[in-house]
């Protein structure tokens, strides 16, 4: 099943073109990994199939009704983001934050209900912070913030999450258990798209890879299909050695 369709997403920014004819579905199921240099065009498109950016030309469907015709909490009931980043302007606690994410489902009148409650602690016992949930979140570290944000986006049980950068910032032992976290909740039926600089993320956890370039979608695929050394020196212009060792790729200069 199609949740959220591309459908020829062009957008300019004055006389720069900074994405060119985009067409792709993100389907129940799919993992992907976004994959492009710097300035190809990841966030831009990332905010547009968010409904944060409108397309010069083009359309973003989701659940098959034009994304910019829906409400944004009807929107945020089939669609959650993680940004990259996040500042933090008042000092709630991490569990505060993380049950934020049942507002699309329960209205800003209504205070969490224990299932609401019981379904935010399942989420930071998942990513390893439940020791966390009573600390201030202007207190924790960036990494831990991402990690809280991914937490009230599983709350938000949205169809389709989006993701941008998320192991930015993360320890090796979260990285690790972030990129689990996302092939398991793929293999429920849900949609995962995350943004990425790192092949070895997309080789790793990923079903798919979404590999823009210059703007343009230059791949659609399976990523040991797609990501090898040509791939990669199109992308950042650096020679690379392809290393095929059991069941694993690597790239090294």
């Amino acid at each position: 099943m199609t949740l959220l369709q591309a459908d020829q997403l062009s957008y300019r920014l004055g006389d720069r073109l900074i994405l060119d004819n985009l067409s792709f579905g993100i389907y129940s199921g799919d993992n992907i990994a976004l994959l492009g240099a710097n300035g190809a065009g990841k966030s831009t498109l990332l905010r547009i199939l968010l409904g944060l950016l409108k397309p010069t030309t083009g359309r973003v469907l989701l659940a098959g009704q034009p994304l910019y015709g829906l409400s944004r909490r009807a929107v945020a009931r089939q669609l959650a983001y993680v940004p990259q980043s996040h500042v933090p302007s008042f000092p709630f606690s991490v569990a505060h934050i993380v049950a934020q994410g049942r507002l699309p489902a329960t209205g800003l009148g209504r205070a969490p209900a224990e299932a609401d409650e019981q379904c935010a602690r399942q989420a930071l016992t998942e990513l390893g912070i439940d020791h966390l949930r009573a600390r201030p979140y202007t207190e924790l570290s960036g990494g831990e913030r991402q990690l809280v944000l991914i937490a009230r986006a599983m709350v938000q049980r949205a169809r389709v999450i989006i993701l941008d950068e998320p192991i930015t910032g993360l320890d090796y032992g979260h990285q690790l258990r972030l990129l689990g976290l996302l092939q398991r909740l793929a293999e429920q039926g849900l949609s995962v798209l995350s943004s990425s600089h790192r092949p070895e993320q997309a080789l790793a956890s990923a079903n798919r890879v979404l590999v823009l370039h210059q703007g343009q979608l230059i791949a659609d695929g399976p990523p040991r299909e797609t990501i090898d050394s040509a791939l990669m020196q199109r992308l950042y212009r650096v020679t690379l050695r392809q290393i095929d060792a059991a069941g694993h790729r690597f790239f090294v200069p």
